[in-house]
């Protein structure tokens, strides 16, 4: 049992004092009823869940390893990440693009709005995006950091684009950040 002491209560001196009992409070209680507490809000509370981005990747063609898939041109976008927060998007292919590299910044009024002019363009031309919509390809280079990767990833999710790969940069497209 758990107690508390407060002292004897007794004094020496001349005085004759009658002695006092000592005060004992019981904690047991106490000590029940906060782990009882501790209990209940443990198996009550709901853990907070870890948020992650849903990521599609496709599976490796091990029969075929060096088979290319072709991509129309003028549905194909490639994103180029680079160092220092930098960004530069073509459309079609790097030797003959239809839309030359160009600088972008982040955001709704950078890649944003280049992405969304773009899918109004194929589907004035198309019609129906679930067969003919757009292809975004993002390169990241060795020099681009996470969060400018989440960040065009987050934008694939806001321009609801449906088919988007993450592949692996070229010499010649790192070399634009160069210049």
């Amino acid at each position: 049992m758990a107690e508390l002491n407060t002292g004897d209560g007794g004094g020496k001196g001349k005085k004759v004092r009658s002695k006092k009992q000592n005060s004992k409070v019981d904690l047991t209680a106490m000590v029940d009823l906060a782990f009882l507490l501790i209990t209940f809000f443990m198996l009550t509370t709901s853990l907070s869940k870890p948020q992650s981005m849903d990521l599609g990747m496709p599976d490796k063609n091990i029969d075929k390893p060096d088979e290319e898939i072709l991509v129309p041109d003028d549905r194909s976008m490639t994103i180029l990440l680079g160092p220092d927060n930098k960004l530069q998007m073509y459309v079609g292919q790097f030797t003959s693009p239809l839309q030359a590299p160009k600088d972008y910044s982040y955001g709704k009024n950078g890649i944003r709005k280049e992405i969304l002019s773009k899918t109004k363009e194929l589907y004035a031309t198309y019609g129906d995006l679930k067969k003919k919509g757009l292809i975004v390809l993002i390169k990241p280079s060795k020099g681009s950091n996470y969060k400018n990767l989440v960040d065009i990833l987050d934008e694939m999710a806001i321009c609801k684009v449906a088919t988007y790969a993450i592949v692996d940069i070229t010499k010649e497209e790192d070399n634009l950040f160069e210049k």
